[in-house]
């Protein structure tokens, strides 16, 4: 693995984590052949996982926190009622409106290798009756995650071989996805080059290609990692069905919080009949809340459950999910928001 080919899980590429040391083993020393260096991670989780952010302007992820802790909301509780957190997505009813996210690789991470966390995932979301996502997994791999029930939506790296791509399209359709999509977002590498993801290139995305990918399958297909109207407005003139607003873990340098450019995202795309999903730091109930009333449809949650999930799987996951759910649902009630298709975004205020 060289310098332009470190990503974890939420980007989309592999490391070997030892939870119990508590390392990373990440980039190889030139002078130790088939040896690994091990580098101490500041992340409370299960070490090495997803670094804490570093604090400086240029990483993504410090804005996203600064901008969900900003906003305020006011209470609207006379004729609350609780809340029916029953939500449509894509014609299908699930029990929420919170997803787990298309993390990837998870079942290569872990020191104990009896353990799958990719399926522990999986099956957390079909126990809960939510809508899973799956990210960068070989057919092989993703068959074996998706035996485990539940519906799934695969999400697909920007492979330089476009074959490969309707190959894993084709593949997610027979066994049984919601939808597909496209992580639109994961074009560049650290070194401005396209970047590689476990030896494989990727590459860039045109509006044809787009197109021709949504052409290509009976499923919904979906772009995720929109971060601008403009590429909503593309999004849509491609043919996909649903977006996901995201920067994809703060792949990109200085970029804005998902939730900021959410609401103009959602007015350029009034009529059109895309759904729209947003992700982006939600760490709980509450983080999810401001989304949904921002203008997501639905949120997907990864770094939220990724501690729980990689410390003690499935369980965990779902105690996890329960308390996200619970914190929804009282911030629901406070603010008189019945079901998912009430939200009101005149109950937020800005710092």
């Amino acid at each position: 693995m060289n310098k332009d080919n470190q990503n974890d899980v939420v980007t989309g590429a592999s490391q070997t984590i030892d939870v119990n040391s508590g390392s990373s083993l990440m980039e190889p020393d030139k002078n130790k052949s088939e040896e690994t260096v091990q580098i101490k991670s500041e992340w409370p989780g299960p070490k090495g996982m997803i670094p804490v952010t570093s604090g400086k302007a240029d990483d993504a992820n410090v804005h996203n926190r600064v901008f969900l802790d900003n906003i305020l909301v006011e209470m609207r509780v006379i004729d609350a009622v609780e809340p029916d957190l029953t939500t449509t997505i894509l014609g299908r009813k699930y029990s929420s409106p919170l997803m787990p996210a298309a993390v990837s690789h998870l079942n290569k991470v872990l020191s104990d290798k009896t353990r799958k966390p990719m399926q522990e995932k999986a099956i957390a979301a079909r126990n809960m009756d939510l809508l899973n996502w799956i990210g960068m997994e070989t057919n092989e791999e993703y068959g074996e995650i998706v035996a485990q029930g539940g519906d799934t939506i695969r999400i697909i790296k920007p492979f330089a071989d476009h074959n490969k791509i309707l190959d894993e399209i084709k593949f997610a359709e027979e066994k049984g996805a919601v939808a597909v999509g496209i992580d639109i977002d994961h074009i560049a590498g650290k070194n401005g080059k396209y970047d590689v993801v476990d030896g494989i290139p990727l590459g860039p995305i045109t509006m044809e290609d787009l197109k021709h990918y949504a052409e290509s399958t009976n499923l919904p297909f979906i772009a995720k990692g929109v971060l601008s109207v403009s590429d909503a407005l593309k999004a849509r003139q491609a043919g996909c069905k649903a977006i996901v607003v995201s920067h994809h873990h703060g792949r990109v340098p200085f970029g804005i919080p998902p939730l900021s450019i959410l609401p103009e995202i959602k007015k350029a795309l009034a009529g059109s009949g895309m759904e729209i999903y947003a992700d982006g730091s939600l760490m709980s109930g509450y983080d999810a809340y401001k989304a949904l009333a921002l203008g997501a449809d639905a949120v997907l949650i990864g770094r939220g459950i990724l501690s729980e999930l990689l410390k003690s799987g499935t369980r965990a996951t779902e105690d996890k999910l329960k308390k996200m759910n619970e914190e929804l649902a009282e911030m629901m009630m406070y603010t008189g928001v019945k079901d998912t298709n009430s939200f009101d975004a005149s109950v937020l205020h800005y710092e």
